[in-house]
């Protein structure tokens, strides 16, 4: 089977960009995500999405990526790497042992690794900027107490299985083509354990394992958005035979807001103003989600579509101190209906420009010099009026 290529996972390119990679990775989680893609493959599909986001948002793990592939990603220890039970080599030592055993003729029974439990939370568009904490309750595989996992009632003994004679394994031997090969097995007496037991336990029945319910606390990191996982690891089944845990993976949906919406680490926030705001300038009082209001100078000319933006108001980078800016975007209001006193306004106003470029002896109506601070004078006082009518 090939090499996972996270770059092609995501549809992107080598060179692009950590915002570009950030987009691919938001569409690519859109069209994979298991509530809206109904898909056989679509959450092994959701998967490999978010494991190659995890790498190529981190700037060192894309880094050592690039130079040597998943194994520079995985051979710096376990508390880095983003994806436990990797093995750059495994299989090959499975394959030999198989043909030909345990050169050694030790008992080399595997550890199964716990399986790995998944939860959705559902936050509101604040939580998912500033990060908060939630209380899971979930139900997994436990050692069990009364027997430490062992299956057999305590104070009772354990026999060694007269089949496989305490190794866990059986020989078969078998010929083919290319000679006499022997092949080994797990013990189907003794399940691969070496021992039998006489007594089971009376809570897991010989299982070894239980399930129980947990309450875990989910630390939400600032900046998350809707498609990304929080992996706790560790916290999800217990492994069999000694095996290590499995992880809980924690998928992130986000609400929207009332007047907010997102674009990358950018805050978007459209302002609705008037046609006399725009052309005379206004103060407004702009929302920010840190709950105190920004005073923004709209300058007097002001165009529909305009945009202005206050820094540092923004979304705050994943594990990061950096924010990005709030970004106001000028959405100009033309009124549906008019009452006669705005109507007539606007009519003055009209013939008031209308009449600025048409003069009588074709020229193009220079506007310098007192004539024209008269008719500035009284294109103000209009201005204003019309101000007073929409205000």
């Amino acid at each position: 089977m090939a090499e996972l290529d996270y770059y092609q996972v995501l549809g992107v390119a080598r060179n692009d960009s950590e915002e570009e990679i950030r987009k691919a990775f938001r569409k690519k989680a859109m069209e994979y995500h298991p509530d809206r893609n109904k898909r056989a493959d679509a959450e092994e599909k959701f998967k490999e999405i978010n494991e190659a986001y995890q790498v190529l948002s981190d700037t060192q793990k894309r880094a050592q990526y690039d130079r040597y592939g998943r194994a520079g990603i995985s051979s710096n220890g376990g508390a880095d790497r983003p994806f436990e039970g990797f093995d750059v080599f495994g299989g090959f030592g499975d394959i030999f042992d198989s043909f030909f055993g345990d050169a050694a003729g030790r008992r080399t029974r595997q550890v199964q690794r716990g399986e790995d439990i998944q939860r959705r939370v559902n936050l509101r568009f604040e939580e998912a900027v500033f990060g908060t904490e939630r209380k899971l309750e979930i139900t997994r595989l436990e050692r069990c107490q009364r027997c430490s996992g062992r299956g057999n009632e305590p104070g009772t003994d354990l026999k060694t299985c007269a089949t496989c004679r305490g190794t866990g394994q059986v020989r078969r031997s078998q010929r083919s083509i290319f000679g006499q090969f022997s092949q080994v097995t797990p013990c189907s007496s003794c399940q691969g354990s070496g021992h039998t037991m006489q007594t089971p336990c009376k809570d897991c029945r010989a299982a070894g394992v239980e399930r129980h319910k947990r309450n875990i606390a989910v630390s939400i990191p600032a900046g998350v958005e809707s498609g990304m996982q929080v992996r706790l690891s560790g916290e999800g089944d217990v492994g069999r035979d000694g095996g290590p845990p499995g992880n809980l993976y924690v998928y992130v949906d986000v609400q929207e807001h009332e007047y907010f919406t997102r674009d990358g680490n950018d805050l978007i926030y459209r302002l609705p103003i008037n046609l006399a705001e725009a052309a005379l300038g206004v103060e407004k009082q702009i929302p920010t989600l840190d709950n105190t209001p920004e005073t923004l100078k709209v300058p007097q000319g002001t165009q529909p579509g305009a945009e202005f933006r206050i820094r540092g108001k923004g979304i705050p980078h994943l594990q990061s101190s950096r924010r990005g800016d709030l970004r106001i975007l000028v959405d100009m209001q033309v009124p549906r209906s008019l009452d006669a006193h705005q109507r007539k306004l606007l009519e003055e106003l009209s013939r008031s420009f209308n009449s600025i470029g048409d003069t009588s002896n074709g020229d193009t109506g220079d506007l310098s010099g007192p004539d024209q601070d008269s008719d500035d004078n009284k294109d103000k006082g209009l201005f204003d009026k019309i101000k007073d009518a929409f205000v």
